[in-house]
């Protein structure tokens, strides 16, 4: 379905080389086909040299003549971008945007293109095990979809939703996600060095645990409570330490922490949001996460 057709990549950041990435090593796409566009001549002399693909700083001369514009920048440029390229797209060509909170209609009137889908990838995505979440305009074609499905499929598993609003949903629970399990990777670990292991040793403990019980969960049929009931003996080690877990409000802390991450969600994709940095919040330990 991607035969003979060409991609520009408007931002060349860490998920657009994971598509880069599984497009090309796929065999997908011969690299001839891809051109990756950014302000760092660095970061395209790295991509070119690694994948082999077409390298630009200009975004008006990356889109040129191509079939996919694949829009992979921060979304507080988004305005900056999206004025830049209005009009300029051919209007048979896909636009596919996996930028974080900015929603459709932002592509549709700032572009003056309606063909778009909208996309939520994750980190795992990197090495092809991530999830992603999109839906389409109308204006889309069923070949357009189909080779949308082959570009994000490099990635990992898909959903396809046809509500836009699922996109900030996941963008708090998937998208966001990697960043709540690698904070509580690196506590236990902690806690493992509290104890008295070597680092290195409680991070191989931590790791594979992890590993290993995504996997059980993933295989079973069960849901994960009853999963866990039966790990948690009467008076033993797990009850003692998911008492305080439950005392310290680990389900309501994590409730609130993605539903704050759904909200910022919606902040980015607002029209004076996409032109500024995050401001701060009145909780400042929110910071460094922002």
């Amino acid at each position: 379905m991607l035969n003979g057709k060409r991609i520009a990549f408007v931002g060349s950041g860490l998920m657009a080389e994971a598509m880069i990435k599984g497009l090309v090593r796929g065999k997908v796409l011969p690299p001839r086909d891809i051109v990756a566009s950014g302000p760092r001549v660095e970061r395209g002399t790295a991509l070119a040299e690694q994948y082999g693909v077409e390298i630009e700083t200009d975004n008006r001369r990356a889109i040129v003549d191509r079939d996919i514009v694949i829009f992979s920048v921060k979304p507080q440029v988004m305005k900056v971008v999206v004025a830049e390229l209005r009009q300029s797209i051919r209007p048979d060509s896909l636009v596919l945007s996996i930028v974080a909170g900015v929603p459709i209609r932002t592509f549709v009137e700032g572009l003056g293109h309606p063909v778009v889908v909208r996309a939520m990838p994750n980190t795992p995505g990197q090495i092809g095990e991530g999830i992603t979440v999109w839906t389409a305009t109308p204006q889309v074609k069923a070949v357009q979809l189909t080779q949308t499905e082959i570009i994000l499929g490099a990635l990992g598993e898909l959903v396809k939703v046809d509500n836009e609003s699922f996109l900030d949903m996941a963008t708090a629970l998937s998208g966001t996600g990697p960043a709540y399990v690698l904070l509580f990777m690196e506590a236990l670990i902690d806690a493992g060095v509290h104890l008295g292991f070597p680092r290195h040793v409680a991070r191989q403990l931590v790791m594979q645990t992890m590993r290993g019980t995504v996997e059980y969960a993933r295989q079973s049929s069960r849901h994960p409570a009853t999963l866990r009931n039966e790990v948690t003996s009467p008076g033993g080690t797990s009850a003692a330490a998911l008492y305080h877990m439950e005392k310290g409000g680990i389900r309501t802390v994590v409730s609130r922490a993605v539903w704050a991450a759904f909200e910022r969600s919606i902040s980015l994709g607002e029209p004076d949001q996409t032109e500024r940095l995050p401001s701060k919040t009145k909780d400042k330990g929110q910071e460094q996460f922002d």
